[in-house]
């Protein structure tokens, strides 16, 4: 299978982090949803346990109470930051996005919850790695696959902090991790572009720390 590296590259570049031009308005239909999980679990993980399970949330009194808890957890450390950030920078932009989701995500269409089979048993590095790892991959995939049917998200974190009542909400079984929330619209316009980034030559080292590999 030959791949057209120009698209994949493209798809891979530019599949963004989008929060102000997810289109509020316009209807995802489950089978465009499915047809981008059915992808994402193609996804490798550990031991190849398949162990990932998705929550998805269309109910408006639900995905209201899941902005609250959301906003409970860092909403007001968001208005704050957004209050306050130079909107001409790049980190100023990221923080009033991030405040404008915070404030709308009720009204997205679909909000996604990724889940894995298992709690963590410790702090290690080692358990946190092979949890999430089975599942973070999987999540990636979804957002790509939704990118190239002109469908966007981002991935988030801040509802975690409230993981507990986010299940109670959701039914959600004690055994069960959930890995984030996901924000699933189409976009407005799908003119996305690669983003700014090191030089890979300066954050890549050969065989010790800090030593560059010399092209």
């Amino acid at each position: 299978m030959e791949f057209d590296l120009e698209q994949t590259d493209a798809l891979l570049a530019t599949t963004r982090a989008v929060r102000k031009r997810l289109d509020l308005e316009r209807e995802v239909p489950d089978d465009v949803l499915l047809e981008c999980l059915q992808l994402a679990v193609q996804a490798p993980t550990g031991s190849n346990q398949q162990g990932w399970r998705w929550m998805v949330v269309r109910d408006a009194a639900k995905k209201q109470a899941l902005q609250d808890l959301y906003n409970e957890a860092g909403g007001e450390y968001l208005a704050s930051a957004a209050a306050s950030a130079d909107g001409g920078t790049q980190q100023g932009r990221v923080i009033d996005s991030a405040n404008y989701l915070a404030q709308n995500l009720a009204k997205v269409p679909v909000l996604v919850i990724p889940m894995i089979i298992g709690r963590l048993p410790d702090a290690t590095t080692n358990s946190a790695a092979g949890l999430m790892g089975s599942i973070m991959p999987a999540m990636w995939s979804f957002q790509l696959a939704l990118r190239s049917r002109g469908l966007g998200s981002c991935l988030t974190t801040l509802h975690l902090a409230k993981e507990q009542e986010a299940a109670e909400l959701l039914g959600i079984p004690d055994h069960m991790t959930q890995a984030g929330l996901l924000p699933v619209a189409y976009t407005k316009g799908t003119d996305f572009k690669p983003a700014q980034r090191s030089d890979v030559a300066e954050i890549t080292y050969l065989d010790t720390y800090k030593n560059p590999i010399k092209s």
